[in-house]
């Protein structure tokens, strides 16, 4: 959830940027080829920043310290348990926190698999025996395993190009209907309003594409923990974060925006980051991800 909301405060505000610059510089785009070019760079930059940046926004957002020296049992079988998985899966241990929070979560970000965080609430570990633990770790190591980061950074840096190109395009052919040589100034409005306008109705079909990758993934690194640990020991673990969500009684207006979601068919799951816990057991049960 971290990563997706890193993403979207990082691009929206390049795409509010690269808007503001063509429109104060007076700069019209005539050809589509130099508009795909620039589409390409601003498209693909904000999601770069994001992905290069995402350790240092996460550990701010959670006021977290990353854990080098073990002061605790728990924190020495943590670091030991990613250690072990690390092994297993060959991949370099990514570095451990622990953060306060009264939420059973647990996320990973970073730019690549050797410069990796793996970050864990204290409500998780406090709440989760250690079978449910490792399982938790395990799903958020094949997330590393799997690339999830860089290709939700290419999948968001695809969509985002296609957002500015398509506006601009767009906004363009408005501007024309009422081409007045006279009133150039108007004109010029008229297209920033309109690429600005057309950029949020394609960001939200845009982000429809990149929040349906974030559910398939979480199905992967699934069967991805449940090969390590068992499937049983996940399904434990999602039924865990079931119950938790259903003492915490999230509102509906938010439930999309949570890990936990409600299970449900309707409009709102276009929006979720995670399919619902419901799902996620059902598929394990099922074997429906698994090779």
């Amino acid at each position: 959830m971290f990563r997706i909301i890193i993403f979207l405060i990082t691009n929206i505000a390049v795409l509010v940027i690269f808007s503001s610059v063509l429109y104060i510089l007076g700069i019209n785009i005539y050809t589509i080829y130099n508009l795909l070019i620039l589409a390409t760079i601003f498209g693909f930059s904000g999601s770069l920043i994001s992905l290069y940046m995402s350790k240092y926004i996460a550990l701010k957002l959670i006021d977290g310290e990353i854990i080098k020296i073990p002061k605790n049992d728990i924190e020495y079988w943590l670091l030991e348990t990613i250690n072990k998985q690390s092994k297993i899966l060959n991949i370099n241990n990514p570095e451990l926190v622990v953060y306060n929070s009264s939420d059973l979560n647990a996320f990973t970000t970073g730019a690549n698999r050797k410069s990796s965080l793996l970050a864990i609430s204290t409500a998780l570990i406090n709440n989760m025996n250690k079978n449910e633990i490792k399982a938790v770790i395990a799903h958020e190591m094949s997330h590393i395993v799997n690339g999830d980061m860089v290709t939700m950074t290419l999948i968001q840096g695809v969509t985002n190009t296609f957002v500015i190109f398509l506006s601009r395009i767009f906004a363009q052919l408005f501007s024309n209907i009422n081409l007045d040589e006279n009133n150039k100034n108007d004109n010029q409005t008229v297209y920033f309003i309109a690429s600005l306008i057309l950029e949020l109705i394609f960001g939200i079909l845009a982000n429809i594409i990149v929040l349906w990758f974030s559910r398939k993934r979480e199905f992967y690194a699934d069967a991805g923990a449940a090969k390590l640990v068992g499937i049983e020991n996940m399904v434990t673990a999602l039924n865990k974060l079931k119950m938790n969500y259903n003492k915490l009684n999230i509102d509906n207006s938010i439930s999309s925006f949570c890990i936990n979601g409600k299970y449900s068919y309707n409009f709102n799951e276009l929006f979720m980051s995670h399919p619902t816990l419901e799902k996620r057991i059902q598929a394990l049960v099922n074997r429906t991800y698994l090779n």
